[in-house]
C-alpha cells in the first residue's frame, strides 16, 4: 500500500521515502481501527483513507514545499485548523520533518486521538491543542491550512488572523470557491492563486487556495 503513496508523491513533485510512506500507511491503519468508535470517516476501506484522506494531505506538503522553496525557508511553522482526525496536518508533519505542526480542534476525543497517533508513530515535530482557531491571538505560524472548518467567506479572516506576516494561509476547496472575489485585503491578505489536482481516488478536480499575508501585517 505503500506504493500508491510513494506514486502520487512522485506525481506532484514531493519527495517522499519508503520510510515515510509506510508511517502514513500505519497511520491510515490507526484511523482504520478507530474509524467506527470515534467517528472519523466514511472510508469504505484502508485504501480508500489512502487515496482519499492521506493522499490529499500529500498534496497540501507539495504546496506548502513548494512556497517554502520560493520564500527561501529551510525551517518553518505550520498550523493546520480544525484539523478533525489530522488527515492534513499530520500528513504533513510526516512528509515534512523541517516543518513544526500545530493541530487545532475543537473536539476533545478527536485530540485525543491524534495525540495518540502521535505517539504511536513516533513524530517529534507535531503538538495538538485543544481549542478553536482565534481564541488565543499569539498562536500564529508561517502556513495555516484548513479543509473543513466551514465556507471560505465565514473562516477567511479568522485564518488569515493565525498567519504570519508572508505567510499563506492554504484553503482546501471541494468546488470553484470564487476566492479571487473575497475582500482578503480587509484582514491583511492577498488572493494569489488556486490550484486545481486530482486524488488518486477519482477524477473530481478539487482546489487549493492560496491567500498570502502582508509583510506588514501582524
Amino acid at each position: 500500500m505503500w506504493q500508491t503513496l510513494a506514486d502520487f508523491a512522485r506525481q506532484i513533485s514531493l519527495p517522499l521515502s519508503p520510510a515515510q510512506a509506510q508511517t502514513l500507511v500505519k497511520y491510515a491503519q490507526l484511523v482504520w481501527q478507530k474509524k467506527d468508535f470515534l467517528n472519523l470517516t466514511s472510508a469504505e476501506d484502508l485504501n480508500e483513507i489512502l487515496t482519499r484522506h492521506i493522499c490529499d494531505g500529500l498534496q497540501g506538503a507539495a504546496c506548502v514545499r513548494k512556497l517554502a522553496g520560493q520564500k527561501e525557508w529551510k525551517e518553518f511553522s505550520l498550523i493546520d485548523a480544525g484539523s478533525g482526525a489530522g488527515y492534513i496536518g499530520l500528513t504533513i508533519a510526516a512528509a515534512l520533518p523541517q516543518a513544526q505542526i500545530t493541530l487545532v480542534e475543537s473536539i476533545e476525543k478527536r485530540c485525543a486521538f491524534m495525540n495518540w497517533v502521535i505517539l504511536q508513530l513516533g513524530l517529534k515535530n507535531v503538538q495538538v491543542k485543544n481549542m478553536r482557531l482565534g481564541e488565543k491571538k499569539d498562536l500564529q505560524a508561517d502556513f495555516v491550512t484548513e479543509r473543513a472548518m466551514g465556507q471560505l467567506p465565514d473562516i477567511l479572516g479568522i485564518c488569515l488572523s493565525a498567519v504570519k506576516p508572508d505567510g499563506v494561509f492554504i484553503a482546501y476547496q471541494g468546488e470553484n470557491s470564487l476566492a479571487a472575489e473575497l475582500d482578503s485585503a480587509k484582514y491583511g491578505g492577498t488572493f494569489l492563486q488556486t490550484y486545481h489536482y486530482e486524488l488518486p481516488s477519482d477524477k473530481k478536480v478539487r482546489h487549493l487556495v492560496l491567500f498570502e499575508k502582508g509583510k506588514n501585517n501582524g
